[in-house]
């Protein structure tokens, strides 16, 4: 009867533990950025033709001034506990405030990770009105992801992106603690910025390592990433073979737990019809 009792409490432990496992590793997948509206499946959010205007750019340094400043320093010079703007560009800046990096919600020299945009879109254009016209520096680029070919853009990942990304664009780690993030929410513009801009430890490509059509390449090959189902189970978070080998080991135990539950349960139940009919 202990034995039965105690099979019956491990079981259960290993089943809730089961439980959590697959919850957290399969909880992780394909999702849409959200800050990608359905009129803007490539992610521009800012209106692009307003940068220029000179009412925007004002009210971006307004924005600027209230929200930024203390970081980066006053007309993007940097701070002690931010870099300089001066040479940003627009392409910068709306990578980093779209994918909610920035404002930053982690200590000066922490890596960023990607959260709710702090700004709606008209603020998100007055601040890059405001950072472009600090100085030079990369212009959010035009991407035509639809006029792309996929399996160019899958060699192209392959070769220059998935060591850091991983082949499934899940990420991966890197040096000092930092790591490569997922691509599943990066939107297309936001995956062109990267590559020109360089964010973190990542290497600016700039237009003499991938022209713009390399670039609609390897965004539409990102794309397909996203969009690609996991007809063989569940994604596991599309990490590699090591969760799937302690999701299979979690299982096998879970089982072999429950089998020796049903057992002692069954010898338990036999013990009391003898003793019934003794």
């Amino acid at each position: 009867m202990l034995a039965a009792r105690t099979c019956r409490v491990v079981a259960a432990g290993a089943g809730a533990s089961l439980a959590t496992v697959l919850a957290v590793l399969t909880g992780v997948g394909p999702a849409a950025a959200a800050e990608e509206g359905h009129d803007d499946p490539l992610g521009y959010v800012v209106d692009l033709d307003a940068l220029d205007d000179p009412a925007v750019v004002a009210e971006g340094r307004r924005l600027y001034q209230r929200g930024c400043v203390s970081c980066h320093g006053a007309d993007g010079v940097g701070a002690p506990s931010g870099p300089p703007l001066e040479d940003a560009g627009a392409a910068s800046a709306h990578f980093y405030l779209t994918s909610g990096r920035m404002p930053a919600a982690v200590p000066a020299g922490a890596q960023p990770q990607r959260k709710r945009p702090a700004y709606d879109s008209e603020e998100i254009t007055a601040l890059v009105a405001y950072v472009a016209s600090l100085g030079d520096g990369p212009e959010i680029p035009r991407v035509h992801p639809d006029e792309a070919d996929v399996a160019v853009g899958g060699e192209l990942f392959r070769q220059d992106c998935a060591a850091c990304h991983s082949a499934t664009g899940g990420g991966g780690a890197q040096s000092y603690g930092r790591i490569a993030p997922s691509l599943m929410e990066s939107t297309p513009v936001q995956v062109a910025e990267a590559m020109r801009i360089g964010p973190g430890q990542m290497p600016v490509f700039g237009p003499e390592r991938f022209s713009d059509e390399e670039v609609d390449e390897i965004v539409r090959y990102v794309q397909f990433l996203q969009e690609v189902g996991d007809p063989g189970g569940f994604a596991l978070g599309r990490i590699g073979p090591i969760p799937e080998g302690f999701v299979a080991i979690v299982i096998g135990l879970g089982a072999t737990l429950l089998a020796a539950f049903w057992v002692g349960k069954r010898r338990e139940q036999s013990h009391d019809v003898e003793e019934g009919s003794a």
